[in-house]
């Protein structure tokens, strides 16, 4: 089946996210494809319709060491009660932790070589063996993802953004509808939750994600970006430079 960018656009262009993601999961690419969750704020409406259409949908979570207890937490709940079997953790290697950030701190100074270590690596090598890959990414987010499309290509796989076009509305709808439990953080002010240390509240008038790297013009971990910390459709992510990514 094609995987060009142009001719997947066109075939699905229009089509539910929930169909869509029946069709990449049992046709499109059957057997090659993955959910990359945080199992963060808006997480259990892709999990919960990926464990509908195969609970047996690899799930790769990156676990940085650097997250909230509640995720971890959450995560447990969800995958339990979603019925979801093929569920993998993915955390930095031990000698990147030892010699890149031994005090534990790296977060402060060089947020940007920091995901680099605990997500960016990490996922490239847990997507090896996937031709496809589903995101949890909307537009409203952040003036980042205005433009974010239905398909993308990076590092010669296929991106999927299913959610890409839903409203705030639309995700609390869904969890109404099918009775999601929330991440416990959301109800404190967090419709954003990464690691830790780089997440702070957020105010009713600001982006969703204004809490992450606050303070700083960081806006992505870099899992989704270029080693120039563009938002580029066809690239593949390479180490960034002494200071940092995007």
């Amino acid at each position: 089946m094609t995987t060009d960018l142009h001719d997947l656009s066109e075939k699905y262009r229009g089509v539910a996210a929930f169909d869509l993601l029946q069709a990449m999961i049992e046709r499109q690419f059957a057997g090659r494809i993955a959910l990359v969750s945080s199992f963060g704020a808006d997480a259990a409406v892709l999990l919960h319709m990926v464990a509908k259409i195969d609970p047996a949908t690899p799930v790769l979570f990156l676990d940085t060491h650097k997250l909230f207890a509640e995720t971890k937490t959450y995560k447990q709940q969800l995958v339990t009660g979603f019925g979801l079997t093929d569920v993998r953790v993915i955390s930095p290697l031990a000698e990147n932790e030892r010699d890149l950030d031994g005090n534990g701190v790296l977060w402060a100074s060089e947020p940007g070589r920091c995901c680099y270590f605990r997500k960016v690596l990490p996922l490239q090598r847990a997507l090896e063996g996937f031709d496809a890959w589903i995101t949890g990414r909307k537009q409203y987010q952040n003036i980042e993802r205005s433009q974010l499309p239905q398909f993308e290509r990076a590092d010669q796989r296929i991106k999927i953004n299913p959610l890409m076009g839903w409203q705030p509305d639309q995700v609390a709808e869904y969890f109404k509808i099918h009775d999601l439990q929330p991440h416990p953080l959301v109800a404190a002010g967090y419709p954003s939750i990464g690691c830790k240390p780089c997440t702070s509240p957020v105010a009713p008038h600001e982006d969703p994600r204004a809490g992450r790297w606050r303070g700083s013009d960081k806006t992505e971990c870099g899992i989704h970006l270029s080693a120039d910390g563009k938002m580029t459709r066809s690239a593949t992510v390479q180490a960034p430079r002494a200071q940092g990514c995007g």
